[in-house]
Formats: C-alpha cells, structure tokens, sequence
C-alpha cells in the first residue's frame, strides 16, 4: 500500500489506467480506495474485454461500495450517477479525495470543497514515487486511448514531472 492517501474513484479515470495497464497504481500510491456502485455500473456497461471491466470483476470487487443519497445541492449540478456518488462519498468521509476528470464535476467539487486530483495528478504521484521512469510515453498513450490533454495542460505536466 501506498501512503496515507483515501481515494474515491470514478470511471474515466480507471478507464484509463486500465488501458495504460496500471490499475496497480491506485494500491501502490493510496492506503484506502472506494469505487461507488455506480462508478462499477458505469464500467460494466462497457466492452467485456476492457482492462477495467475486468479488474472490477475480480481483484478489485472488494473496493465497490454503495453510497448514500446524494445532496441536493450536488444533484442541481445535474452529473452522471459515477461522478455524483464520487463526490457525495469524498464529501461525507473526511480524508478522501475524489479521483475524478469531468471538468463539471471538478467545478462542483471546488464548489463544495472536496478535494480532488485526476488521471494526471495519479501518473504524476507514479512519477514522483518511483513507479514510472518517464511520463511523456504514458501521455502519450493516455491521448491516443482517450484522455484529452490540451497542448498547455500537457507541456505542465511535464514541467511538474521533471520532463
């Protein structure tokens, strides 16, 4: 296990680091991770053969919980279900961070002080623990299975990974 770090994590993020091959990751960098029921849902809808299909079928089946409602206030923000029950959970357990890329769930995150970080922030804190030797081939192959990374956002990522 990781450090002391409590992630709640939703599918675009797995998604992503399954096809990158590194769902490992999300053990070796944080000591608690949740992944609410209709994160799971959202996944399972998906290809029979996706990385993170498969590992939510089996090594990770532990890590899926359900969640309780979720606020009305965080409701009007009118999210999907995955990243709703991300930010109830992160919200209602102190110490969590909520693993999440939608840009309007972000905004709705800042709004309600949850704290956040994205498949960025992950490959970042994989860099800096060791975990990976080089950055630029993982963003690399994260834009070419999905994860959009604007010209600026990717050359400050590299800044911020020594690259």
């Amino acid at each position: 296990m990781g450090e002391s770090a409590k992630w709640v994590v939703n599918a675009s993020p797995l998604i992503c680091l399954g096809k990158l091959g590194h769902l490992d990751w999300l053990n070796q960098l944080a000591s608690d991770i949740v992944i609410p029921v209709g994160v799971a849902g959202e996944i399972f809808t998906g290809p029979a053969d996706d990385p993170a299909r498969l590992w939510l079928k089996t090594d990770a089946a532990a890590l899926v919980c359900a969640v309780g409602p979720v606020g009305e206030d965080m409701k009007a923000w009118d999210l999907g279900s995955g990243e709703s029950e991300v930010l109830a959970w992160a919200r209602g357990h102190r110490g969590y961070t909520a693993i999440i890329d939608d840009r309007a769930a972000r905004r709705c995150a800042d709004v309600l002080n949850i704290p956040v970080c994205g498949t960025l922030g992950i490959l970042l804190r994989a860099k800096r623990a060791g975990l990976c030797p080089k950055l630029m081939p993982l963003l690399e192959y994260a834009s070419r299975v999905g994860l959009y990374l604007s010209p600026v956002l990717r050359k400050e990522v590299l800044r911020l990974a020594g690259e």
